[in-house]
């Protein structure tokens, strides 16, 4: 049994934000206060292409109607143009949503490499499974891990009652004939037997969560390994593909139709719970598009492991009827750091000043109570105080590809050039020089990749 939680406002107000992006005044809910906190339900893809989804602007043609569970979760809340991830590779990625703070601060800025046993993510961090257990909310995360091997980086001992999954990056999508540890399909640290495509293994897992846990709050993270390669879509998917694409294209897609079929599949069991009007749905990917293995980026600059817009913006969509408004476009820059404070205010919980948190509280955009969000910078560094960094503020992005040869800091403007294809840093010195220093200062307060 859980603990009494404090309600949660009487009267919840909706974002009604028009499909031209323009903010438009909160409408009032008629939703009664709920009973019991929301239940907080993160879906995240794994090198999908910012153009792969329906929902997204400029989605690519031949993408455009194999995503509509994903689709669905856009047309009956928000979508989110100007998301980003914290880190352009899997790991720092993970590591910067699961704390909430910048994976650069405890040293988490590269991959784990394959096998890695002398650590993974810090001990003293945090994770959101940490943070709502201490809220009485069950925890579970379902699919890949990342964030260590040993067994005290185990996502059984960071927080999550339920773990099924594998800890290593990627794996094949078919059965194995002889699984390693880290890629075996695991419960709770029993390793189960093959079969099945693990993208509907994981679905299904999920599924049977979110049936087993409708009696009371939870927190469930999904976090699909599609479309990470390998590119093996399961049988049946490529009939709903064009055919007239590159084979890894096609195979690419057709991972993503059974992504979505999975997604649908939680969607429907959250629904079939009588739990949809009481649960908070995040979709999201884990970094920029991979396209050297078939994504889209679309107009973006570059790709996965990059600084440029394609390395680090990402699709994101949330769902919480009576909360965020239906089909609302919401442009401010948000990055998957705001994840976890949004998840403890959900919860009715108050995010500590002593957890050093860098992402921020959604809630108040959501519902409307907040036109914008403030204004504040984005930082991005993936190799340490000599390689390449990024940061944006307002509607300006500053790139600087240290370590490669000739290179110089460049500027753009992302509201006339998301495809940051024009260097402004010639003709604006002033505020090139401005967030040369704000990146500096960010940077001090750093330390060098743990590996």
């Amino acid at each position: 049994m859980h603990s009494p939680r404090i309600a949660l406002v009487a009267s919840l107000l909706i974002a009604c934000v028009a499909a031209q992006q323009e903010p438009q005044p909160p409408t009032p809910s008629a939703r009664p206060a709920p009973q019991r906190p929301p239940n907080l339900v993160l879906l995240l893809a794994d090198d999908a292409g910012w153009a792969d989804f329906g929902f997204q602007p400029g989605c690519a043609a031949d993408a455009r109607v194999l995503t509509p569970r994903i689709d669905s979760i856009a047309a009956d809340g928000a979508r989110f143009p100007s998301a980003y991830v914290s880190g352009a590779v899997c790991s720092p990625s993970r590591a910067g949503l699961q704390t909430g703070r910048y994976q650069q601060r405890f040293g988490h800025e590269k991959n784990i490499p394959a096998g890695y046993m002398a650590g993974g993510m810090a001990l003293e961090e945090r994770t959101i499974g940490d943070r709502l257990a201490a809220l009485d909310y069950d925890t579970a995360l379902v699919g890949k891990w990342h964030l260590g091997y040993p067994a005290e980086y185990h996502p059984n001992r960071r927080g999550y009652e339920l773990f099924y999954g594998l800890l290593q990056g990627s794996r094949s999508y078919l059965p194995m004939a002889k699984p390693t540890p880290h890629k075996v399909i695991q419960r709770n640290g029993t390793p189960l037997p093959e079969g099945g495509h693990v993208t509907a293994r994981l679905g299904d897992a999920a599924t049977q969560f979110v049936r087993e846990h409708r009696e009371q709050p939870f927190v469930l993270m999904v976090c699909f390994t599609a479309t990470h390669g390998p590119l093996e879509p399961a049988e049946g998917d490529l009939a709903v593909v064009p055919e007239a694409i590159r084979k890894q294209r096609r195979n690419n897609l057709g991972l993503l139709v059974g992504l979505d079929r999975a997604v649908g599949a939680v969607l429907d069991a959250i629904d079939a719970a009588g739990l949809r009007d009481d649960t908070l749905v995040v979709f999201s990917n884990d970094n920029g598009g991979q396209t050297q293995t078939g994504a889209d980026n679309g107009q973006l600059r570059g790709r996965k492991g990059m600084v440029y817009e394609g390395g680090v913006r990402v699709p994101m969509a949330m769902r919480w009827p009576g909360v965020i408004g239906k089909g609302g476009v919401i442009d401010d820059p948000v990055i998957l750091l705001d994840v976890l404070p949004t998840f403890v205010a959900a919860a009715g919980g108050t995010v500590d000043p002593a957890w050093h948190i860098d992402g921020v509280d959604l809630l108040p955009r959501l519902r409307g109570t907040s036109p914008r969000l403030a204004e504040r910078p984005l930082f991005w560094r993936t190799a340490g105080s000599k390689g390449p960094v990024a940061m944006r503020r307002g509607r300006y992005k500053l790139v600087h590809l240290r370590g490669q040869e000739g290179a110089a800091p460049q500027l753009f403007d992302l509201d006339r050039d998301l495809g940051e294809t024009t260097d402004l840093a010639a003709a604006e010195p002033e505020r090139l020089a401005a967030m040369l220093a704000e990146l500096a200062a960010w940077e001090r307060q750093l330390v060098e990749p743990r590996w």
